[in-house]
This record gives structure tokens, C-alpha cells and sequence, in this order.
């Protein structure tokens, strides 16, 4: 009897991106954990496109995860994530920086301060210390919306471990 396997599961960005074929093992140790792929595909959702986004709108969430996945060399998740961006799409660059959006951050949101907050939580988490949170508190953002920046990039770690794991099991050099 052959099995059939629960694409949905592989549809989900970090194996998509993986390039896992449905006919390999990597699939069926994949679709064996069916359920925690897609609780990852609804905390990806929760995370870039919440229903409360606060301070932080979904095409600039792209941006940040983008930039976060270039900060990391995972080029096919920052592709995927810089095309939600939009407006932002710049600051996925990680040698740009809030200027380089020339005027376009009409809602008025303290990116120098949320690029240099991302960056060092992506890059240099060892580094990040009380008076980072306070950097970010004295440009004004909220405390929820710290949180939520956090949220993204925690998110975003979890997600480039098992970009890395999936190209593993797909027999790619990660």
C-alpha cells in the first residue's frame, strides 16, 4: 500500500523554499510532523500579518524579516518576504538604512532606531542588553510594540534553523 503524503505541509515557506521533493524521505519525515509545520505556517502568519499589527504594518514586517533572512544568508527567504514589502523593500537591504526610504515613511515610525534594534537582535543577540530596549522606548515605541519586534525576530530565527535543517534532508549543502 503506498502512502500518500500531506502536501500541505510541504507547501509551507521553510520547506517550500527548501526545495523538498514529495517523493523523498525528507517528505515523509516532513509529513510525520504534518501539524508542527503548519502551527509554523500559522505563527509566520500571526507574525508578518497579525490582526493587531500595532505600530508595525505588515509590508514593513516583510522589510524587517527580509532583512533579517539577508543578515543570515538565506537568500530564497528574504526573495520571499521582500515581496511583501513594498513601500519598505529597501530596508531589506541590510546596508540600507531608514534614509534611504527618502521620505516614503509618511506614517512617521522610528526605523534608525527599529533597523539598529533588528539588526543587532538578528546578528549579535549575545550583544543585546536593557539599554537597547531603552533606545527603542526613547524614540517612542511602546512597550507592545517592542514585543512585537521581538516576536518577528524570534520567528525569524526559528524559521532560518529549519530552512537550514530542510535543505539538510533535501541532501543540499546548507
Amino acid at each position: 500500500m503506498v502512502k500518500t503524503i500531506d502536501t500541505s505541509a510541504l507547501t509551507t515557506t521553510a520547506v517550500s523554499l527548501a526545495g523538498i521533493s514529495t517523493s523523498s524521505a525528507a517528505a515523509a519525515a516532513i509529513e510525520a510532523r504534518a501539524e508542527i509545520m503548519q502551527q509554523t505556517q500559522a505563527a509566520e502568519t500571526a507574525v508578518l500579518r497579525p490582526s493587531d499589527p500595532g505600530r508595525w504594518p505588515p509590508a514593513l514586517r516583510a522589510a524587517l524579516a527580509a532583512r533579517i533572512a539577508n543578515l543570515n544568508q538565506e537568500s530564497a527567504l528574504a526573495e520571499h518576504y521582500r515581496a511583501d514589502a513594498v513601500d519598505f523593500a529597501q530596508l531589506a537591504d541590510p546596508a540600507s538604512n531608514a534614509e534611504s526610504l527618502d521620505g516614503m515613511n509618511t506614517q512617521k515610525l522610528p526605523l534608525t532606531a527599529v533597523i539598529a534594534f533588528m539588526d543587532k537582535v538578528a546578528g549579535r543577540t549575545n550583544e543585546v542588553e536593557a539599554s537597547d530596549i531603552s533606545a527603542l522606548q526613547m524614540a517612542g515605541v511602546a512597550d507592545d510594540d517592542i514585543v512585537r519586534l521581538c516576536e518577528l525576530n524570534a520567528f525569524l530565527a526559528y524559521q532560518l534553523r529549519l530552512a537550514v535543517g530542510f535543505r539538510l534532508l533535501a541532501g543540499e549543502n546548507a
